[in-house]
């Protein structure tokens, strides 16, 4: 079955609702992996080579939180990644998806300052919910 435009604006929404969360805390909770690899499956079935790094990148996360040993520096250097890569996908997109995927990037890149530099998480979460 073909996945809808609402369907991957409902999974871009996820993903943004988990990356404004506290992402470490997020990481010990079941479906974790599951979400990654609804993620990823939604960046392979858009059939756009340009996306390739983002897949990549997201499968390396996918294996690094699976791992259950977490390293900030290589969390937040794939987070900052997918979330410049994110920005620049967005103008493969249109209508409403498009605002989705750029918020989609911001969040990645606020959850990358949250990872490392936690003291400065709340002010970065704010940030991305007021914008």
């Amino acid at each position: 079955m073909e996945k809808t435009e609402v369907q991957n604006q409902v999974h871009l929404d996820a993903a943004t609702t988990l990356l404004t969360g506290n992402l470490l805390e997020e990481a010990t909770r079941a479906g974790l992996d599951n979400t990654f690899q609804r993620w990823i499956q939604d960046l392979k079935d858009a059939n756009n080579p340009e996306l390739h790094q983002l897949v990549v990148d997201m499968q390396d996360l996918k294996a690094h939180f699976g791992s259950g040993t977490y390293d900030k520096d290589v969390i937040g250097r794939l987070l900052t990644r997918l979330g410049e890569n994110t920005l620049k996908a967005a103008v493969f997109t249109d209508g409403n998806t498009q605002p989705r995927v750029e918020k989609l990037g911001e969040a990645l890149l606020a959850a990358a300052k949250q990872v490392q530099h936690p003291d400065t998480a709340n002010s970065a979460e704010q940030d991305l919910q007021n914008s």
